[in-house]
């Protein structure tokens, strides 16, 4: 047994990897129920009170009132502060053309039920979290006031009323919802950036980091020679699979100046769930430094994953510096390795993403022209970037560091 083991092992830790995930999105799944009643709770009292202050012609101040008459109600009630409230009025009034349905959660509570499948908790979600699109409203609304997201096309509305949007709207938080209305200005942008939210579980800081790297308008800007690499069918899938910058804030490093790739490599396997994250929920981790023989020398691969929508191996290059062209030279190595010793023959051809600090679009684009295998080049941040009006205060403290 343990021989066939031996035989199958890149089968069998891909299958302990599925096992993994199933529990994980069992889990999420779960999660996501408890959310959206949430969300549909501010969203019922964002368009009360929308609706009472202006009935009743309330000034601004009756938020604090309300604020703190519910605090003396409810002693310790957490998530209803003036700031809140204004938050959750907002969201009500963007969709005010939504009629969205509670969940049956007292029939729930009030049963005996056992814990649910993945299948069920799907089955569940679906029946129960459809959101009914007012189209005559959401025309009036956008076309006779200045809406923040301005006039819906026909597509547009097809979007809107249909199930997968729904199921969307209601996964990602309300901190997120409130961040999407105070930084996009377009429908197309709100439902690309739910997609991705939703689909790769970005937290808010991810979303916050895509938004303002201006990820809707760079998608498939990745540089790479997937199109001449690539099978025709596969090219705008690995296209989509990719960003060309990544934000791992989670990385306890230093100056890139004072690392090399082997603390780079191991601050990552030390945060590898938070690095999938940032990467994409598709990836599967198959190891660190992975050995591969050609001839009879041994070769490592930094980091390689399977990703299960591309059924593709991926190999990641770490590099803390600028990117050079002997980089794109070396991974085309390691993909005709990876093909030719660890790629199963269903799978499609492996890819390399190079991961690098920075890179001249130039010297990578000639870098590509002789090469076969499709590889990638992307750049990385372990922090958002200082203002530059704030960046002469660190200049002290740079100093104080080289002394110490």
């Amino acid at each position: 047994m343990e021989n066939e083991i031996e035989k199958t092992n890149n089968k069998y830790i891909l299958y302990i990897k599925e096992l993994k995930n199933t529990i994980l999105n069992s889990q999420y799944n779960a999660a996501r129920l408890v959310n959206k009643e949430i969300l549909i709770l501010y969203y019922t009292i964002g368009k009360s009170l929308s609706a009472k202050t202006l009935a009743e012609k309330w000034g601004a101040k009756v938020l604090e009132n309300i604020s703190d008459d519910l605090q003396k109600e409810m002693p310790g009630l957490r998530g209803f502060s003036v700031t809140s409230l204004k938050k959750m009025r907002q969201f009500a009034e963007t969709y005010s053309f939504f009629e969205i349905s509670p969940l049956p959660t007292v029939q729930i509570m009030n049963k005996q039920i056992s814990p649910l499948s993945t299948d069920q908790l799907e089955i569940f979600t679906h029946a129960t979290n459809q959101i009914k699109v007012s189209i005559k409203k959401a025309l009036q609304l956008t076309k006779s006031s200045k809406h923040q997201f301005g006039n819906l096309t026909t597509e547009q509305i097809d979007n809107l009323v249909s199930p997968e949007f729904s199921e969307l709207f209601l996964s990602i938080s309300f901190t997120q919802h409130i961040l999407l209305l105070s930084k996009i200005s377009n429908w197309n942008e709100l439902f690309f950036y739910l997609a991705k939210s939703v689909k790769n579980q970005w937290t808010v800081s991810l979303l916050q980091h895509h938004i303002e790297s201006d990820l809707f308008n760079q998608k498939n800007k990745l540089q790479s020679n997937f199109e001449k690499s690539l099978p025709q069918k596969l090219y705008p899938h690995a296209l989509q699979a990719f960003k060309d910058e990544y934000l791992l804030d989670f990385l306890n490093i230093k100056t890139e100046k004072e690392q090399d790739e082997k603390v780079f490599e191991s601050e990552i396997i030390r945060n590898i769930k938070k690095f999938i994250l940032s990467i994409g929920n598709e990836f599967t981790f198959m190891g660190n430094q992975y050995r591969l023989i050609v001839g009879e020398d041994e070769f490592f691969v930094d980091l390689l994953f399977y990703h299960r929508g591309l059924q593709a191996l991926i190999a990641f290059e770490l590099k803390t510096g600028k990117f050079k062209p002997e980089y794109a030279g070396k991974m085309n190595f390691y993909l005709n390795a990876l093909d030719e010793y660890v790629k199963l023959p269903n799978e499609n051809p492996s890819i390399g993403i190079i991961l690098c600090k920075e890179k001249n679009n130039t010297i990578v684009e000639f870098s590509f022209k002789s090469i076969e295998k499709p590889i990638g080049v992307a750049t990385y941040k372990t922090s958002k970037e200082l203002p530059d009006k704030y960046k002469k205060f660190l200049q002290g403290i740079e100093k104080l560091n080289e002394v110490i």
